[in-house]
């Protein structure tokens, strides 16, 4: 079974270039969804407990949190000591299924897939990107964002260039939802011909 990391930065089109992956039948383990239902769940009496204040009726609020961590990188790396080892076991769950179900390709998607060493976990990394005017437009299009709040994100983040560099394939998401399709479907293939 391959392993596909699928990463991007904030506003790259991850999320619909993982999107394309399903609409072909691959399974995708989506990293920030497990996060959005720990949040509800599983993180949130260890959250409460290093981040007093930051949930309000049994949920993270993410809100609070991301104003309590964001630019502080000690307070970053706790959460990340309390969210990560959740993340990898829904992910190990994800994994074992797609085993037995007899799935060649599995998608892991996730963002910070080289910021965290999660690139060892997978063997093949797709990185979707864009280039950074339209980045910086689309995320600046988004309900709360700023461009303070954008700058301390892409300063957690692996500049796309080396994102690039050290991936195995690319999906430019600004050509068009057609074109990055179409872009996916040839890494199918060339996935496909490698497990023969």
């Amino acid at each position: 079974m391959i392993r596909l990391g699928l990463t991007g930065s904030i506003g790259m089109g991850k999320s619909t270039t993982a999107d394309f992956f399903r609409g072909f039948g691959v399974p995708v383990h989506d990293a920030d969804a497990t996060v959005h239902d720990l949040y509800r769940g599983a993180a949130v009496e260890p959250i409460e407990a290093a981040f007093p204040g930051t949930t309000r009726d049994g949920v993270v609020d993410r809100a609070a949190l991301a104003a309590r961590v964001l630019g502080d990188d000690a307070a970053v790396k706790r959460l990340e000591a309390i969210v990560h080892p959740l993340v990898h076991a829904a992910e190990r769950a994800f994994l074992d299924a797609a085993r037995a179900a007899g799935r060649r390709v599995v998608v892991l998607d996730v963002p910070l897939l080289f910021e965290t060493g999660g690139e060892a976990r997978v063997d093949v990394v797709v990185t979707a990107t864009a280039p950074a005017a339209v980045q910086r437009a689309r995320v600046l299009g988004r309900s709360g964002m700023t461009e303070e709040k954008l700058a301390k994100i892409l300063a957690r983040q692996m500049p796309d260039a080396e994102k690039r560099r050290r991936s195995h394939f690319l999906v430019d998401t600004s050509r068009g939802r057609a074109r990055a399709r179409d872009r996916v479907a040839a890494i199918l293939r060339a996935l496909a011909a490698m497990n023969r």
